[in-house]
């Protein structure tokens, strides 16, 4: 699903075929050695599946170049403010000094990891009432794809868990927390205003429209990436449990063992999408029975998020 609006259930984007951008480092290009200047435009020619890989993109003289994400810049962005933050020497990176709040989340947090499993960090920045002030502005998030790390300016962060965006949910309920400042902390101690019943609609319609495009899958080429299967379950599983339980399971106990044979491949894709239209119902069911309320408390984040930008006026 990130961060349009099922795309920001992913913290990596992945920009379309046919955007124009700018390069943000030299390209070699033909066999003599060439290199075209960083600042060069060019359109993306073919995206990748994952923000790993790099991009196909083509130049005004018909050649092209593979480059990642943190190697090129949206050209309209670009032409918006054509300078950089006056002291900042290593651009966003800088940023990463206001990061109040970090944690694992991804198969580590699940307890469904494998020895090769990535570490997938997450967490909430909050620069100073300067710079959120100034001309430059503020990006809504940071991300590494090297580290695999990616951070949300705290008001992009409560916006996201006010929508019930899963990734968002699981970094305030994680047990694998690195840091939190007594602000972070704060956040954690009263993240049940964040929750209501919207989890319903955010899971289901995320895991409905991915089961579609797996059947898909499934009918023309008869395999499937089994991990991304595990984890739509896994989303759903976690759906019914928040709205019966009212906190959000990070750590998957019970079932683990039949999560682990799903990702291994080991299940049948009709023994899957039975579990799976199972969860369904009694996701229906947890619906009609929870306590949460309709809609989380906006007043408690607004009145959280003021106090957190009085905070950095200091």
């Amino acid at each position: 699903m990130d961060t349009s609006e099922s795309d920001k259930i992913s913290p990596h984007l992945i920009l379309p075929v046919g955007t124009q951008v700018v390069t943000l480092v030299d390209t070699a290009y033909g066999t003599g050695g060439s290199t075209r200047p960083s600042g060069s435009v060019g359109k993306i020619l073919q995206a990748p599946n994952d923000s790993r890989h790099a991009y196909l993109v083509q130049f005004p003289d018909g050649s092209h170049s593979g480059l990642h994400r943190q190697e090129i810049a949206i050209r309209k962005h670009v032409q918006n403010l054509q300078f950089d933050r006056p002291g900042f020497r290593h651009g966003d990176r800088d940023l990463y000094d206001y990061i109040i709040y970090r944690c694992v989340v991804g198969s580590r947090a699940f307890g469904l990891d494998v020895e090769d499993s990535d570490i997938d960090k997450r967490g909430i920045f909050l620069p100073p009432a300067h710079l959120q002030w100034s001309l430059y502005g503020m990006p809504e998030q940071l991300e590494d794809v090297h580290t695999q790390e990616c951070y949300w300016e705290l008001q992009k962060f409560l916006v996201l868990a006010l929508k019930a965006n899963p990734n968002i949910l699981e970094c305030l309920y994680t047990p694998l927390i690195e840091l939190a400042t007594p602000l972070a902390q704060e956040l954690l101690d009263g993240r049940e205003h964040l929750l209501s019943k919207l989890v319903y609609q955010t899971y289901n319609g995320y895991v409905l429209s991915q089961f579609k495009k797996l059947e898909q899958d499934w009918r023309a080429r008869g395999e499937l990436k089994w991990k991304h299967v595990m984890h739509l379950v896994r989303l759903l599983y976690s759906g019914v449990t928040i709205l019966r339980e009212n906190s959000v399971p990070v750590r998957i106990v019970d079932n683990r063992e039949r999560f682990i044979a799903i990702r291994n491949g080991e299940v049948s894709w009709h023994e899957v999408n039975e579990w799976r239209l199972d969860l369904h119902k009694q996701f229906e069911r947890a619906y009609d029975e929870t306590s949460l309320p309709e809609r989380p408390d906006y007043e408690w984040a607004n009145d959280f998020l003021i106090r957190a930008r009085r905070e950095m006026v200091k």
